[in-house]
C-alpha cells in the first residue's frame, strides 16, 4: 500500500509513462530530447486540428515499439532515468566491504530480482507455505486471520478509479480525517477484484464479454501454475468470477468515488463490524497492528454490506478457492517466467502489448516502487542539481502569482469567496524535487536468497508504516510519488503541489530553453497541480485541509454551472477506442489541464515582460513567443496508444485522451485562437468555449 489516501483519488498529471522507455540493451546511451519547434507540421492548418498540426509529423516518425502499449514525447526521459538508475544499482549490488547499508539494501534487492535462474527455479514453492494456510480453513471464522496475514505480504496493486484491486476482500490505510485534517485515522475501503474496474464485471458489450472470458481462462491457468489440477482450477476459476462480479455490483461507481462527501463516512469499530459481521475487524486491526483512532472512515458502507451478503452466500471452500486466486495474482508478477509470462498474455488483453518489457527494466521499476526514497537519493545527486530546483521554484511562484490576478479577475466570484481563494492559494506548500528528510527502511530485512521474501518485507513495512501513523501528527513532509517519478501531484488535504526531480528534466523541464518553452511544459503542469486545489474535489477542501464549504451558495452555485460546461464538453465519443468517455469522470482533470494552461500563459507573458523581451516579435525559428508556449504544451501530449489500452484508459483513467487535453483546451482560450490568427467557425475556436479558472 504505497499511497494513504486512497479515499480520495490523489489528483495527478498521468503523463502516461508507463511505456515510454525503450528496450535499449544496457551499453547505449540514452539522450534527453529536447523540444524541436520545427515538429510542426506546417503544411496543416493549426486551426483546424492543433493536435495533429504539432503532433503529426512525431508520431509518424515514431510507431509504438513491439514492448510498448503508449508511445510519447517522453520516451527518452524515461528510458534515461531506467538508465541512471540501472548503473546506480549495478554499482550496489556488487558485493564490497565498503558498501553503505542503504547501497546494501537496494543492491541486493536488485541482485534477487535480476536472477532469473533463481526466479525460475523457484516456482510457486514460495506459495506453498501460503496455500497451505488457506487450505488449513475449516470456519468462515477464520478468513479474518488470513485475510490480515495476506494483507501484510501481498503487494497491493491499484486501479485507475482508487480501489486496492489486488488486496483480497477489502482495504485499509491511514487517512487525514476529511473534515479535520490534522487528525489521522484509519480507513477501510472497496476491493477484492482483479479486473481494472467494476464495470468490466458490468458492461455486457462484446469487448466486456471478451475480456471476462479471458480472466476466467487466466485464473484457472495461474491456479493450475500455483500446483492445482486442471479440472479444480477451471472450477474455482467460475466461482472467483462469481464472486468478483458480487463484489463489483456492491461497489461505488468511479464517479461517485470522486465526491469526498460520498467518502466521509464516519464509524466507530461497533458500527464496522455492524457492516459485516462475518469479518472480526477488531482482531483484524490488531493482526495487522492499527492502532485505535478516535474514528473510522469507510468509503463505501454498502460494499461491505453487501460483501457480508457474498459470504453468507457462497460455501467455505468458494472463498479458500478466492483466497488462493488474490495471493497468485499477487505474487505472479515476481516469480519466475511460467508466472510472469501467463500475467502478460491475459494483460494484452487490456493493453495490447506485443513483447513484454526486458526484464532489467523491470527490476529497475521495482525497486523504485519498493525503496523508492532509498534509490532516489542516487538519483538526485546524479540528475537535480540545486539549480534546477532554484529554477523550478522561480516558474512555481510565478504561475501561483498568476493565479491569484485570474482570481482577482473573475467576474462571476464574489469578493468574500475570492479573498478565500486566495488564502487557499497562499497556504499551497510547493514540494519541489524530493523530500527534506528521507525515508528510513532499515528496519527492511534484505537478502539475495528469495524476491518474493523480500517483497514481502517491503509491503508489510509499507503497510505498518502506513497504519502506524494513525493517532499522531500529521507528516506534512511526506511524499507519495518517489524522486525519479516522471508525473507530479496535488493533494487536497495537506494542500501541497509534488513535483518529483523525474519530470523536471526535458522535455518537460530544460534548463537551457527559454520561457515560452519552459512555462508551456512545466509551466502548464505546475497550473495543472495548483489548479487541482480549485477543481471539483479540491475546492470542496480549506486552506487547512479539511472537508469545508467556503463558498458562498451564489459562487458555488456558479462554478457548478461552469464545471458542467467542461463535462458536457468532454462527454465525448473517443472513435479511436470505440467508446464513449465520461465527462464526469474526467471533470477534475479536464479543469486543471484548462486553468492551468491559461494560468501558465499568463505566468509566461509575466516573465517575458520581466526580461525585456517582445512577445509578439518572429524568433529564428519562425515562431513568436505566445506560438511558442503553446507548441511546447502541445508536444508534451504528443502520444499514441494501443487500441486495447485506449479502450481500458477511456473507461478507466480520469484523465482525458491526450488529443483532448491539447484541442479541447486551447479551443477554449481566446489568447491561443489570437495567436495563430484562428477565425470564429474554425474548429479550434469554440463557440461555447468553457472557462472555469
Amino acid at each position: 500500500m504505497r499511497i494513504s489516501k486512497f479515499l480520495l483519488i490523489v489528483a495527478m498529471l498521468t503523463i502516461a509513462t508507463a511505456a515510454f522507455a525503450q528496450a535499449n540493451d544496457k551499453n547505449d546511451k540514452p539522450q534527453l530530447t529536447r523540444f524541436d519547434p520545427q515538429q510542426a507540421d506546417r503544411s496543416l492548418d493549426p486551426c483546424q486540428d492543433f493536435y495533429k498540426f504539432s503532433c503529426s509529423k512525431w508520431l509518424a516518425a515514431n510507431p509504438i515499439p513491439a514492448d510498448q502499449v503508449a508511445w510519447g514525447t517522453g520516451n527518452g526521459l524515461q528510458l534515461w532515468n531506467e538508465t541512471v538508475l540501472r548503473e546506480t544499482l549495478e554499482a550496489a549490488a556488487k558485493p564490497s566491504a565498503s558498501r553503505t547499508a542503504l547501497q546494501r539494501q537496494v543492491g541486493d534487492f536488485w541482485a534477487s530480482c535480476m536472477d532469473e535462474k533463481a526466479l525460475d527455479a523457484a516456482g510457486a514453492r514460495d506459495l506453498v507455505p501460503e496455500i497451505r494456510r488457506i487450505n488449513a480453513l475449516t470456519s468462515k471464522r477464520q478468513l479474518t486471520d488470513v485475510i490480515a496475514h495476506l494483507h501484510l505480504t501481498i503487494p497491493a496493486a491499484w486501479a485507475a478509479d482508487g480501489n486496492q484491486t489486488a488486496v483480497a476482500f477489502f482495504g485499509l490505510a491511514s487517512q487525514q480525517d476529511l473534515d479535520n485534517a490534522s487528525l489521522v485515522v484509519a480507513a477501510f475501503d472497496q476491493g477484492g477484484m482483479g479486473l481494472p474496474a467494476r464495470d468490466f464485471y458490468l458492461k455486457d458489450d462484446a469487448r466486456s464479454r471478451k475480456i471476462r472470458k479471458k480472466y476466467l481462462e487466466h485464473i484457472a491457468k495461474m491456479l493450475h501454475l500455483a500446483g492445482e489440477p486442471d479440472a479444480q482450477a477451471a472450477k474455482d476459476a467460475a466461482e472467483i468470477l462469481v464472486m468478483e462480479t458480487g463484489m463489483a455490483k456492491v461497489a461505488m461507481d468511479n464517479v461517485s468515488r470522486r465526491d469526498p462527501q460520498k467518502l466521509n463516512n464516519k464509524v466507530t469499530i461497533e458500527q464496522m463490524q455492524a457492516l459485516t459481521p462475518s469479518i472480526n475487524f477488531k482482531r483484524y486491526l490488531q493482526l495487522v497492528g492499527a492502532p485505535a483512532p478516535q474514528h473510522y472512515l469507510v468509503s463505501s458502507p454498502d460494499f461491505f454490506k453487501g460483501l457480508e451478503k457474498l459470504i453468507q452466500e457462497h460455501p467455505l471452500d468458494h472463498w479458500k478457492a478466492y483466497l488462493r486466486w488474490h495471493l497468485v495474482r499477487g505474487s505472479a508478477t515476481y516469480l519466475g517466467k511460467a508466472f510472469t509470462d501467463e500475467r502478460f498474455d491475459f494483460n494484452r488483453n487490456l493493453t495490447g502489448a506485443k513483447e513484454q518489457l526486458p526484464h532489467w527494466r523491470r527490476c529497475v521499476r521495482n525497486t523504485d516502487n519498493q525503496l523508492g526514497e532509498a534509490l532516489g537519493q542516487a538519483y538526485i545527486e546524479r540528475a537535480f542539481p540545486p539549480e534546477s530546483k532554484r529554477k523550478t521554484m522561480e516558474l512555481v511562484h510565478d504561475v501561483e502569482a498568476a493565479l491569484s490576478r485570474d482570481i482577482d479577475s473573475l467576474d462571476w466570484m464574489t469578493a468574500v469567496t475570492k479573498e478565500e481563494s486566495k488564502k487557499k492559494l497562499h497556504a499551497i506548500e510547493d514540494k519541489i524535487g524530493y523530500p527534506n528528510q528521507w525515508r528510513d527502511y532499515s528496519s527492511v530485512k534484505i537478502t539475495r536468497a528469495s524476491y518474493l521474501a523480500n517483497l514481502r518485507q517491503t509491503n508489510a513495512f509499507e503497510f505498518r508504516r502506513q497504519l502506524a501513523k494513525v493517532g499522531k501528527p500529521v507528516d506534512r513532509g511526506e511524499w507519495g510519488m518517489t524522486p525519479p517519478t516522471i508525473n507530479a501531484y496535488y493533494d487536497p488535504q495537506l494542500n501541497t503541489i509534488n513535483f518529483p526531480a523525474g519530470i523536471l528534466q526535458p522535455p518537460y523541464f530544460d534548463a537551457q530553453a527559454d520561457a515560452p518553452v519552459n512555462y508551456g511544459a512545466i509551466g502548464a503542469v505546475i497550473g495543472h497541480e495548483i489548479t487541482h486545489g480549485f477543481d471539483d474535489q479540491g475546492r470542496q477542501f480549506d486552506a487547512q485541509g479539511n472537508l469545508r464549504d467556503w463558498w458562498t451558495p451564489e459562487d458555488g452555485k456558479a462554478y457548478i454551472e461552469r464545471g458542467k460546461c467542461i463535462a458536457d464538453e468532454y462527454t465525448q465519443d473517443v472513435p479511436e477506442a470505440g467508446v464513449k468517455q465520461n465527462g464526469r469522470l474526467t471533470q477534475g482533470e479536464d479543469t486543471a489541464d484548462n486553468g492551468g494552461t491559461r494560468i501558465a500563459f499568463m505566468a509566461m507573458e509575466d516573465r517575458i515582460k520581466k526580461d525585456g523581451l517582445a512577445l509578439d516579435s518572429v524568433g529564428t525559428d519562425g515562431w513568436t513567443a505566445r506560438q511558442r508556449f503553446f507548441l511546447s504544451y502541445a508536444n508534451g501530449w504528443c502520444q499514441q496508444y494501443r487500441p486495447e489500452l485506449l479502450r481500458t484508459v477511456v473507461l478507466t483513467d480520469p484523465h482525458s485522451y491526450p488529443k483532448y487535453r491539447v484541442n479541447n483546451v486551447l479551443s477554449n482560450m481566446p489568447e491561443f485562437w489570437q495567436a495563430f490568427g484562428c477565425k470564429k467557425g474554425t474548429p479550434m475556436v469554440r463557440d461555447n468555449a468553457c472557462r472555469v479558472w
